[in-house]
């Protein structure tokens, strides 16, 4: 089993207000990240927020820790609730592929524009407490070298919403 966990912690500085709640389509970023990881998984979390339209978790072991702490948080969940992998995705991963848990299988697997978006073995757990708990740079590129990650290319480009401008320009494309 998989469980998808959206990663929705951030700051969301480049975006200038909460990205999360920002609106393409009449739904929220965050609604359209959980609904797409649900077409995929077998169960949704959010992760990094109190308040989501799924049942949420807070990043370990504590705010601020970037997309690792959120990473950290998914895997915690999924192994005391008995999965076998995560899918994870940024809040403003509104449009996945149909095929992105074939794409990445097997775990573990990014994307390799955005390394956030990945499939990660439960037993990745271990890898990336270890990692927070160092001196070592704490970056999605450094766990994906600790895992030996696979890298992938999708044939469609999934859209990376991080400034105004860029929900702006997916805006005027649909």
């Amino acid at each position: 089993m998989i469980l998808g966990a959206v990663l929705a912690g951030g700051q969301s500085s480049r975006f200038g207000s909460d990205k999360a709640l920002a609106e393409l389509d009449g739904h929220t970023l965050l609604a359209l990240a959980v609904d797409a990881l649900a077409g995929l998984c077998e169960h949704v979390i959010v992760v990094g927020r109190e308040t989501a339209p799924a049942p949420t978790v807070p990043d370990w072991p504590k705010p601020g820790m970037g997309p690792l702490g959120g990473i950290a948080a998914a895997l915690h969940h999924a192994r005391d609730e008995g999965y076998e992998a995560v899918l994870t995705c940024g809040v403003d991963a509104a449009f996945l592929p149909d095929d992105l848990v074939q794409v990445l299988s097997p775990a573990p697997a990014c994307l390799t524009r955005q390394p956030v978006i990945g499939l990660w073995p439960v037993s990745a757990v271990e890898v990336v407490e270890k990692l927070l708990h160092s001196n070592d740079r704490h970056s999605m590129l450094r766990l994906v070298e600790l895992l030996g990650a696979r890298r992938v290319d999708t044939a469609a480009a999934i859209p990376n919403i991080n400034t105004q401008q860029d929900l702006s320009d997916i805006r005027k494309r649909r």
